[in-house]
């Protein structure tokens, strides 16, 4: 299973601007392959979805197509696929329903390392249905989240805990199997923010035990979409608002008004590039065990260049680097002594080098690290980036401390 970047790279028109791209953490780079499919999708003959015309089963084969991508990707069911504007609004959505059921005395877990997407509306919900929201802390010194500063809050009055697959601000990744356990003890669900570690890594719903589990395709090579995965059976019993004429079937009755059927197109396609990141026998193979072959490849791909550019942000002086956790994606968060953040951002900018600097709407994170909304320093990896940018990386680094 050998990753060989430069083919990806040759399907990126955008890296011929001669940029070094390091903010993948808030949205890749996007291949041909994947602009060709919405554009194909917008000039195919799209209308409302249906079975009698053209157009109608156009758009239905679209959203079919996509849903089953989507399901490959994290092994879930197609039926369980649910799509929406972003992670945010979707993870708004889900809370709101939710909440239909909870009361005084029902509780609700969330930690400081997640995103706020995967905070204030659990927040929000809890408190106007006059639920508890309990906190669960990461250690600052090494951005860990150890499971049981999730699970030593759960209780039998616990109904949902949520927390992310991997920070985008730091990348940690806490141990997601641990405490679905305990959350399912307690007979309460899980909700996994899975936006930043679905590009890094290969997903199972199954085997994390997920009752919900979040993403968003721009993320990995894809249009500005998101979808929810979660079981049939379980978006069943959900009812979210919605127009009188709407359909009550599922997964459709949580998406409201028309899908962007291009960007359904989009995704599907997006999906395929990274199932065919490691090529090989595809006759003989599904797609999910592409997605499979082709994560693990970029996984270890990642690893080692990630490496490299810790390595080389250890040389540079006066550096304070704040992504430490034993397990985590190629993230890195870092800034220098008496130099501001953002003229580092700007300064590399100016260099051909895109690596922003803030808190990346991960503000309660931010905050427990005593950055507040300023932030740091944010360099992510993305299955583009080779040797050759991070080493340009670390001398304009270095470059900037010594103006």
């Amino acid at each position: 299973m050998t990753y060989d970047v430069e083919r990806l790279r040759a399907r990126m028109p955008a890296l011929e601007s001669g940029v070094a791209f390091f903010d993948g953490p808030g949205g890749t780079q996007t291949p041909d392959t994947v602009a060709l499919a919405i554009a194909d999708a917008l000039t195919a003959g799209m209308s409302n979805r249906g079975r009698v015309t053209p157009a109608e089963r156009n758009a239905d084969d679209v959203t079919l197509a996509a849903r089953q991508a989507a399901a490959d990707l994290v092994n879930a069911d197609p039926r369980g696929i649910v799509f929406g504007r972003s992670a945010t609004s979707l993870t708004f959505e889900v809370a709101r329903t939710l909440a239909q059921g909870w009361g005084p005395g029902d509780e609700v877990i969330v930690t400081r390392l997640d995103h706020d997407a995967n905070i204030r509306p659990w927040v929000t919900a809890a408190e106007r249905a006059g639920a508890t929201v309990r906190w669960a802390a990461f250690d600052p010194a090494t951005g860990a989240l150890e499971p049981q500063s999730v699970t030593d809050l759960i209780n039998e009055r616990t109904r949902l805990v949520a927390v992310t697959g991997a920070s985008n601000l730091l990348g940690t990744r806490p141990d997601l199997a641990s405490i679905s356990a305990a959350v399912h003890q307690a007979n309460a669900l899980f909700y996994v923010d899975g936006v930043h570690l679905t590009a890094h890594a290969q997903i199972d719903m199954q085997a994390i035990d997920a009752d919900f589990f979040v993403c968003s395709p721009y993320k990995f090579l894809g249009p500005h979409i998101a979808f929810l995965a979660a079981s049939p059976a379980l978006l069943e019993t959900m009812h979210p608002d919605k127009l009188k004429p709407a359909t009550e079937n599922v997964p459709e009755r949580f998406e409201l008004g028309t899908l962007q059927y291009e960007l359904l197109a989009g995704v599907t396609a997006a999906i395929d590039m990274l199932a065919d990141l490691v090529p090989g026998e595809e006759q003989a193979m599904s797609r999910r065990a592409r997605l499979v072959r082709s994560m693990v490849a970029l996984e270890e791909y990642e690893d080692g260049l990630h490496a490299r550019m810790r390595a080389g942000l250890e040389t540079l002086a006066g550096i304070e680097l704040f992504s430490n956790a034993p397990v985590r994606t190629p993230t890195e968060l870092f800034r220098f002594d008496g130099i501001d953040s953002q003229d580092v951002y700007r300064g590399l900018a100016g260099l051909g080098v895109n690596a922003p600097a803030g808190s990346f709407y991960a503000i309660e994170p931010a905050e427990w690290l005593g950055l507040g909304k300023e932030g740091a320093v944010r360099a992510g990896l993305a299955p583009y980036t080779s040797v050759a940018d991070v080493d340009r990386l670390i001398e304009c680094l270095a470059e900037i401390i010594a103006l």
